[in-house]
């Protein structure tokens, strides 16, 4: 009996195995009576299914009945005691009969079942829900009788419907495919009757396969976790393997997974078969047709073309036959991977076959890629020297059209850059050339291999052309490289001495330059004049080394303006910088020396005042014999109003321009310094009159002693 028969009555919850277990491992089926009329045929139904679940050996520990009677009356209660002497009477070894606490006349009752006990064959016992504890553990009894024993009927009915539905399906492809795999085993002309009829099992043997597997990951996992409640004793699931045949679910997918993957392995050599037979004929109709019109579209096709658009017309042809032959190609590729596959899974009787089919279609594949290729190389190699020559010859006559043109230089920078673009072209040319060369012996070299390509065909005569065509082009392009190159050579010279005017010329304004810069420094930073003597004859030699400096640059000025003129006069032209050149470096020479002067004598002065005021400043005012003399302070006097009145002075060009040198600060500070020291003289020589007032008087008072 299945459960989806009587799934109605299972719904009701008339009795069920809640997975708990008396104290003697005895499994405990409950009937809960309710107030309504219990149907006994329905009872007895639910009853017979569920003593069918468990094995023959929990069967055998026998059953504890609890007939819960707390909402029922006591002649149904006792019409269900009775029944169970029909249904199970071996198995069941005590009955629990749960009363309500009043209405029942305990004696009556009692005394029924005492007098019909040998007759059940199963102690019968009336008790309190309470008091159900004494006989069962708390652990084992579900909630409405006190217990912590956790049991869902509708999931427990969900899942004996699962486990139902896989034994069904399972069993039934079980049969199926032994039908199947043992028809394999047949004659050669059985396996191919099997292999047309193609029969097919009626349930997918991978869905029944994970049914199964998630079934017995349920059952593990119920057995394993089982209930949360109850203290002592083992938890208990109405999953249990005797409840619903784990073993069972076991064997049934160990035998599903044998049968299927013998399944499997008839499936491959079908499809092995068929594949071989399919791959024969392709590897046929590959080899036919590379061996009959491929061959054929390559035997007309060998000419190279006398320019590049009869290269490019030949190249396109053969793309097209190219791309007929890809098509072939893909279809070899696939098959070839088909037959690898075969051969690393193959048996001994299909590997020699196999593996002349393809070494087969290896060998006519590759040969005709081989005659592509070369084809291909050909007419790249004739296209590249089509446009190498073509390339020379644009070269040649730009070349050519920069020789004829007239040169009309602006600066040095660009005759230079001219020349340099001369240069670089010519460089090309020769590198183009060369490059034509090259690729015109790499044409010559494929030439000459063709021959065993040909298929039979005589192709000397096209080949003689198309040889000659290649010299003919490359001799040309060396005759008027050749012209090229002499004209270059005149025209270098001609440039060189330009590039050699224009730099006399950029030199000679550099001089001007330079000249103005040292001027401008001349002007902003040589303006210290010393805080002593030593240090402004420091200063000296350093404005004489700097003038020498401005001399060398102004010489070297002249000499390069001087050669411009030399070179003008052999290139018969006129510079049109060198006009303006020398005067402007005559009148930056004559500023640059009116300033040098300058600065020179204001060094001098300051060498003067400090020598004097030194002489002063070293000498002792306190020894008389040491005095100074007036005309030395006066001295120092003159000279050091005479250099703070220069410093105020500018600078005056022979344009009639005026300069200072540095900034007011920096004339200021120059003063200040030359102040100081004309006022540390002035207070020496007033200590030297007071000492001489002091000597006077002396002298005054002593005279009258004397006399």
């Amino acid at each position: 009996m299945e459960a989806s028969q009587i799934l109605a009555v299972l719904k009701k919850k008339l009795a069920f195995l809640s997975g708990g277990k008396d104290r003697r491992s005895g499994l405990i089926l409950t009937i809960p009576l309710c107030t309504e009329q219990t149907s006994m045929e329905e009872l007895s139904a639910t009853l017979d299914y569920l003593l069918g679940i468990p094995s023959e050996k929990c069967k055998a520990r026998g059953f504890t009945v609890i007939v819960d009677g707390r909402k029922s009356q006591w002649n149904i209660v006792k019409t269900v005691v009775l029944m169970l002497q029909n249904v199970i009477p071996a198995e069941v070894s005590l009955v629990c009969v749960v009363k309500p606490d009043e209405f029942w006349d305990k004696k009556v009752t009692h005394f029924c079942f005492w007098k019909e006990k040998d007759r059940l064959g199963f102690e019968v016992i009336l008790v309190s829900a309470n008091k159900l504890t004494r006989y069962i553990e708390p652990c084992q009894l579900t909630d409405e009788f006190g217990g912590s024993l956790v049991y869902d009927h509708l999931d427990w009915l969900n899942k004996r419907l699962v486990f139902e539905k896989f034994t069904k399906e399972s069993t039934s492809l079980l049969d199926e495919l032994t039908v199947i795999n043992e028809n394999e085993k047949g004659s050669q002309a059985e396996k191919e009757r099997s292999s047309e009829s193609n029969i097919l099992p009626s349930f997918d043997p991978e869905t029944v396969l994970q049914t199964g597997h998630e079934l017995l990951s349920e059952l593990q996992q119920r057995r394993f976790n089982g209930s949360e409640g109850g203290g002592g004793g083992t938890a208990w699931s109405p999953m249990d393997d005797e409840l619903l045949a784990q073993p069972q679910v076991m064997k049934l997918l160990d035998s599903l997974r044998e049968q299927y993957t013998k399944y499997q392995e008839v499936c491959r050599q079908r499809s092995k078969r068929s594949q071989l037979e399919e791959i024969q004929t392709k590897v046929m109709q590959v080899v036919n047709w590379l061996e009959g019109p491929g061959t054929e579209q390559l035997r007309t096709q060998w000419g190279i073309g006398d320019s590049i658009r009869a290269s490019q017309a030949l190249q396109q042809k053969h793309e097209e036959i190219e791309s007929q032959h890809s098509e072939w190609f893909a279809v070899y590729v696939e098959l070839n991977q088909q037959i690898a596959a075969l051969l690393s899974a193959g048996d001994e009787e299909d590997l020699v076959e196999l593996k002349g089919l393809q070494q087969q279609l290896s060998d006519v594949c590759y040969r005709q890629a081989s005659q592509l290729e070369f084809r291909q190389n050909v007419l790249q190699s004739a296209h590249e020297f089509h446009m190498t020559a073509q390339d020379l010859s644009q070269q040649l006559d730009g070349l050519l059209g920069m020789l004829c043109a007239d040169v009309a230089p602006a600066d040095g920078a660009a005759i230079q850059q001219t020349l340099k673009h001369l240069e670089e072209k010519l460089k090309s040319v020769e590198g183009a050339l060369q490059s034509l060369r090259e690729k015109g012996q790499v044409l010559l070299d494929q030439m000459s291999t063709q021959t065993s390509f040909s298929y039979g065909k005589d192709v000397s005569i096209e080949n003689k052309e198309n040889i000659d065509h290649i010299h003919s082009v490359m001799e040309d392009m060396q005759l008027r490289k050749q012209r090229c190159e002499d004209m270059v050579d005149v025209r270098r010279l001609k440039m060189l001495q330009m590039v050699q005017l224009f730099k006399c010329e950029e030199d000679a304004s550099q001089a001007v330059e330079w000249l103005g810069e040292l001027l401008d420094a001349l002007l902003k930073t040589h303006i210290r004049l010393g805080d002593d003597s030593q240090e402004t004859k420091v200063l000296l030699e350093k404005h004489k080394k700097f003038v020498d400096v401005a001399q060398s640059t102004y010489d070297y000025g002249r000499q390069l303006l001087q050669a411009t003129v030399v070179l003008c006069q052999s290139l018969r032209c006129t510079t049109r910088s060198s006009g303006d050149t020398l005067p402007r470096l005559n009148r930056v020479w004559k500023q640059f020396t009116v300033t040098s002067d300058e600065r020179q004598h204001r060094l001098e002065m300051a060498s003067a005042f400090h020598t004097a005021a030194e002489k002063i400043l070293r000498e002792s005012p306190e020894l008389a014999e040491l005095m100074v003399d007036v005309e030395a302070y006066e001295e120092v006097e003159t000279v050091g109003k005479g250099l703070l009145d220069r410093l105020t002075v500018p600078v005056i060009f022979p344009d009639g321009s005026e300069q200072f040198f540095g900034s007011p600060g920096d004339m200021a500070s120059s003063a200040e310094s030359i102040r100081e020291r004309m006022k540390l003289v002035e207070e020496k020589r007033f200590l030297q009159e007071e000492a001489e007032q002091r000597l006077d008087e002396e002298a005054l008072e002593a005279g009258p002693r004397e006399s």
